[in-house]
């Protein structure tokens, strides 16, 4: 007798995708990946904004930082800085030692992932601390220039958007928010109450409190730029100890054997 076997048919494999649809699929990516930091960096930019109305500064103050400095804490710093006609020279040291850390992000920032001059210029403006966040929790092969600039293009939005919002806020509202100032001091709390959750950096909260006692102290004045001074030499400091430590640790072991 015979038994007719079924034939397998199969499914024919899909196209290959576009070079435009995946450039595409890249953006949407990255835009994705900035909605956690976006949570943030709107209600900052709304306060940034309520701050420059209640300063009696002009709106467009607002936007022009952000565009231009395009640094959350530097740019609320300024605020106040710009509202008491401080001293240039002032500005240009606040400047210079809060955003210091930027120069090592750039260590570890995916910069050669980004091939053309202006992009890489734009990548280098808009390296936040987000943009870093994000980056870094992204695995190596995810990694790409459309994604990346996505992420940092859409979270810039979000905080020139949300200045916008709090001009337009402040405008509205028949008198100023008692408080609203101490917006970046809640921001860096916060912070610092994150830090505290890991073990390995309980030291470095604590020279920070250290430095700004310090820093009251000796000089009240200028008790800001002698913390943050002080804070840099200490974390040196700290960072030449541990890495000495496994070195005197491996050579008293070599002794023993």
């Amino acid at each position: 007798m015979r038994h007719d076997v079924p034939t397998q048919t199969t499914a024919p494999d899909p196209p290959p995708a576009s070079a435009s649809d995946t450039q595409r699929q890249r953006i949407a990516a990255g835009v994705r990946d900035s909605f956690s930091a976006g949570l943030g960096i709107f209600p900052l930019g709304i306060a940034l904004g309520l701050l420059v109305i209640q300063a009696g500064l002009p709106w467009w103050l607002a936007p022009a930082l952000s565009l231009s400095a395009f640094a959350g804490s530097l740019e609320l710093l300024l605020v106040g800085m710009v509202a008491t006609v401080t001293p240039l020279a002032s500005i240009a040291l606040t400047v210079l030692v809060v955003n210091f850390r930027h120069v090592f992000y750039a260590f570890s920032f995916p910069l050669h992932l980004v091939r053309n001059p202006f992009a890489k210029a734009y990548a280098v403006y808009a390296m936040i601390d987000e943009a870093y966040a994000v980056s870094a929790s992204l695995p190596e092969a995810e990694r790409s220039a459309p994604r990346l600039l996505a992420m940092q293009i859409a979270s810039e939005i979000y905080w020139v958007g949300g200045g916008l919002a709090g001009v337009a806020l402040g405008a509205a509202l028949p008198g100023p928010i008692k408080g609203l100032e101490f917006a970046l001091c809640a921001l860096f709390t916060v912070l610092t109450l994150d830090a505290f959750r890991s073990r390995e950096e309980i030291p470095s909260v604590l020279l920070a409190g250290a430095s700004v006692t310090v820093a009251l102290v000796l000089t009240p004045g200028v008790a800001l730029f002698t913390a943050l001074l002080l804070f840099v030499a200490l974390l040196l400091a700290r960072h030449a100890y541990t890495t000495r430590r496994p070195t005197r640790c491996s050579t008293g072991e070599a002794a023993d054997a």
